[in-house]
């Protein structure tokens, strides 16, 4: 569904732009491997990337043999290594809001000082159930202060929210760093 469709570049861009060259990057969520995972590898990064569901993974794999793909519960993320940064773009957002907050400081402990976390979330505090192919989805979100807090709370310095982004479909973005 996402072929051709590429709304979050600009921030991938941004964040690719402040990684050393080969830097490490974590997928979280990263499903098929499109488009994120595919544009960081051909910018020469090393991907791994963490889905739930096997059957997109091996999408993954098929397509993009150049990742390091694995299945596992983001919740229990423990890869036993660091990363320049974390993508988690349109994912972290279908956990519930105490889960979000108990996983902020497993991904910051997976960064590098100075890495990067990415994120989607809601504009606002809050559940919700949507629809993706005629089947339903939840979604969840802290409200900006209570992810500000449990960033800051990791180690994660909040840079950047941008609520309901017009240029990324409306979407509302988290961007942090790793003190």
């Amino acid at each position: 569904m996402r072929r051709g469709s590429y709304p979050e570049r600009p921030w991938i861009d941004r964040v690719a732009r402040a990684l050393p060259e080969g830097a490490a990057v974590l997928d979280l969520g990263c499903g098929s491997g499109h488009p994120v995972a595919a544009d960081l590898l051909a910018r020469g990064f090393g991907v791994t990337g963490l889905d739930v569901s096997e059957a997109m993974l091996d999408i993954a794999r098929a397509a993009l043999p150049a990742g390091c793909w694995l299945q596992g519960d983001m919740r229990a993320l423990d890869l036993g290594r660091r990363f320049h940064a974390v993508i988690a773009w349109d994912s972290f957002f279908h956990l519930t809001g105490a889960d979000q907050r108990a996983l902020i400081p497993r991904i910051a402990a997976h960064l590098h000082p100075g890495g990067w976390f990415l994120f989607t979330a809601g504009p606002r505090e809050g559940e919700v159930w949507g629809a993706v192919s005629g089947g339903p989805v939840f979604h969840a979100s802290l409200s900006p202060a209570g992810y500000a807090a449990a960033l800051e709370a990791a180690g994660l310095l909040p840079r950047q929210f941008v609520a309901e982004d017009p240029q990324t479909a409306g979407r509302s973005i988290w961007l942090a760093r790793k003190d």
